[in-house]
């Protein structure tokens, strides 16, 4: 079969690669003419474990390429995936134009019968509007159906999320499109919860929130740690225990980042308000996400009146490790925080500084070692956990720091460990 795959981003690369792995045909689209290049020279545009190797494996072998020519590859293919970005409005509804472009394209290009798949995170009901645009709008005397297909990736691990998912969720209206998406995804052999669109839509959002929910609700209890003098990592043990539970998405720090969950919690509160509903417990999660981004600014002005005229080690950059990704980084809130007060950063990321250089670019000395930005620093600011960060040992803190002051925004170090620095931490 011949899917075709719109946009080359987190969802639609990784969507396109897996199923060339799995054995089918995949052409991926883009309007960025460079970036096609780039893939076809077996780079990847972004960070992600395993993709850049399964994008030259299949290239190589002849199942997936990639071009910039919707028409060629939307006329003739049996699947294709709308996985283009649905960026969040200023009033937190999800930005659709990117969506509909492709519905449009696929309506005056498409010169046989297909199913059109909406993978990216839409909200409830998209996928109705886009079958009626598309059927309104069709050059050509072809059926076209349309499915609902959300992902579940998280970046850091997406290639094996997506070949190792704990579900696949299909919503059609029809059973011919069922099966056709049922016959798709054989090869994968995973669990498949079929319903209608909205459900589908709708288990994207509820999924993506309460992760959300459960991260905000520990940050919370993290806080309260704190006033009481209990630790929030016992009590995260404690309660994993608890099969209800479970044991992820208990660890408390600097709040959540990157392009699902900021973006998600505000769309469905969003929807929800203007179908007349208010969802409290999504509105308390933004609120609450929103005020840990800059919880270590907060501890670090009880000591420090002022940042100006000091020398501030930032570890970490990207909002989690794992991921190129700086979309709602930590980091983001809190640098031009620093830089306002006259403070002097430098700082360390192993992937994401070509990123911030974008956005910080003058203003920050980036190093090529964590060891090398905490020499001579007055504080130091962790925002990431990755594992060369986490390898750094206490003393060197200690013998290359002007003076040992830690802000850890990811409790990395156990407090025995760190009793000769200034420790600081989340919920202990």
């Amino acid at each position: 079969m011949k899917v075709a795959v719109a946009g080359t981003g987190y969802v639609g690369l990784v969507a396109g690669v897996c199923f060339a792995e799995k054995g089918q045909n995949v052409i991926c689209v883009d309007v960025d003419e460079n970036k096609i290049n780039m893939m076809k020279q077996g780079i990847s545009p972004i960070y992600e474990e395993n993709l850049q190797e399964l994008m030259q494996k299949n290239y190589k072998e002849g199942r997936i390429n990639y071009t910039t020519d919707y028409k060629n590859a939307y006329k003739d293919a049996d699947f294709i995936f709308i996985g283009v970005g649905t960026p969040e409005r200023a009033d937190g509804s999800a930005n659709l134009d990117y969506v509909f472009e492709v519905a449009k394209q696929i309506a005056q290009t498409i010169e046989k019968d297909c199913v059109v798949v909406i993978k990216s995170t839409v909200p409830i009901g998209t996928n109705d509007e886009v079958e009626k645009y598309i059927q309104n709008n069709l050059k050509h005397n072809v059926k076209v159906t349309i499915a609902s297909n959300p992902e579940f990736l998280a970046q850091g691990t997406a290639v094996n999320d997506t070949l190792n998912a704990s579900r696949i969720v299909i919503g059609t209206e029809d059973l011919e499109t069922k099966e056709k998406m049922l016959n798709l995804y054989k090869n994968f052999n995973l669990p498949i919860v079929a319903t209608n669109r909205r459900s589908a839509e709708m288990i994207k959002y509820a999924s993506n929130d309460f992760l959300a929910l459960k991260i905000s609700f520990m940050n919370e209890i993290a806080n309260l740690c704190e006033v009481v003098g209990a630790d929030v990592e016992d009590v995260a043990k404690g309660m994993s225990y608890d099969k209800r539970i479970g044991d992820k998405f208990l660890k408390a720090g600097c709040g959540y980042g990157g392009s699902c969950f900021p973006k998600d919690t505000k769309a469905l509160h969003y929807l929800a308000q203007q179908q007349g509903y208010e969802l409290k417990t999504i509105k308390a999660a933004i609120e609450v996400n929103k005020n840990q981004k800059l919880v270590l600014i907060r501890k670090a002005r009880k000591k420090f009146k002022t940042f100006k005229g000091l020398n501030i080690a930032v570890l970490g950059l990207t909002f989690k490790a794992g991921t190129d990704d700086l979309r709602e980084a930590p980091s983001l809130e809190n640098i031009p925080i620093l830089l306002e007060d006259g403070a002097n950063i430098k700082a360390y990321d192993p992937v994401g500084e070509e990123n911030f250089k974008r956005k910080f670019q003058e203003q920050i000395v980036y190093t090529n070692t964590p060891q090398e930005a905490l020499r001579d620093a007055d504080i130091c600011f962790i925002f990431t956990d990755w594992d060369e960060i986490k390898s750094i040992r206490p003393d060197e803190y200690k013998n290359l720091m002007k003076k040992p002051n830690i802000y850890d925004g990811r409790n990395i170090y156990k407090i025995n460990e760190m009793k000769e620095c200034n420790y600081y931490s989340i919920g202990r």
